[in-house]
């Protein structure tokens, strides 16, 4: 199941951030990343220390990533020189079965829900018009892949967190959608479980710093 989730998360991944389509290869997919620190990532959905030598050997760009759905303690000894685990970057796979719960937004706030370019977005503006929470998701027929859900500090412990997910769930269900994925951070996992999402897998996230 690992990595069949992990499958669906780069094909969300990629359409969310609007970046070319990830490149299959034995080892699992490529990802143009397009950033100076972040160049590329390779993505194993089954890795092992086989198929991490192969990925690996493949890198010569400093700056490209590769993402691990194991725990770093595993992936570390499967690294070859010139490779480390950034733990800061390290998150969680985690997987939910969607359900629509018609959640009411705050007084005080207002949501908005947009869609473009097979992606949708979900914005909770202050009164005064001021971004204080935000989200987004690609749906992919019966699954959809949530990203980017933020709350601005000074609209934190509000509630807003949960409203844009569940939001988006909302609307992934009323598209068809019944299985949600996303890579969480620490701090993140901490609210998408209280919304009964469970983490699958760990995400070792490791870099090329020859």
């Amino acid at each position: 199941m690992v990595p069949e989730l992990v499958s669906i998360w780069v094909a969300g991944w990629v359409v969310s951030r609007q970046r070319p389509p990830a490149v299959k290869h034995p080892w699992g997919y490529y990802i143009d990343v397009g950033r100076p620190d972040r160049v590329g990532r390779h993505v194993l959905p089954d890795p092992d220390a086989s198929s991490v030598r192969a990925a690996t050997s493949s890198v010569t760009t400093p700056h490209t990533w590769l993402t691990l759905p194991v725990e770093v303690e595993t992936a570390e000894p499967w690294l070859p020189a010139g490779w480390v685990a950034d733990r800061a970057e390290t998150g969680h796979l985690m997987a939910t079965d969607l359900r629509a719960t018609h959640p009411t937004t705050p007084d005080g706030y207002r949501t908005t829900v947009e869609q473009a370019d097979g992606v949708t977005y979900v914005r909770v503006h202050d009164t005064d018009g001021g971004l204080a929470a935000r989200g987004q998701m690609a749906v992919l027929g019966p699954a959809t892949v949530i990203d980017k859900v933020v709350t601005e500090e000074a609209h934190r412990r509000r509630g807003l967190g949960s409203l844009v997910m569940r939001t988006l769930a909302d609307h992934a269900v009323s598209e068809g959608a019944h299985l949600g994925v996303l890579g969480a951070t620490d701090a993140g996992r901490a609210l998408y479980e209280t919304l009964g999402w469970q983490r699958r897998a760990g995400l070792a996230d490791c870099v090329h710093r020859p």
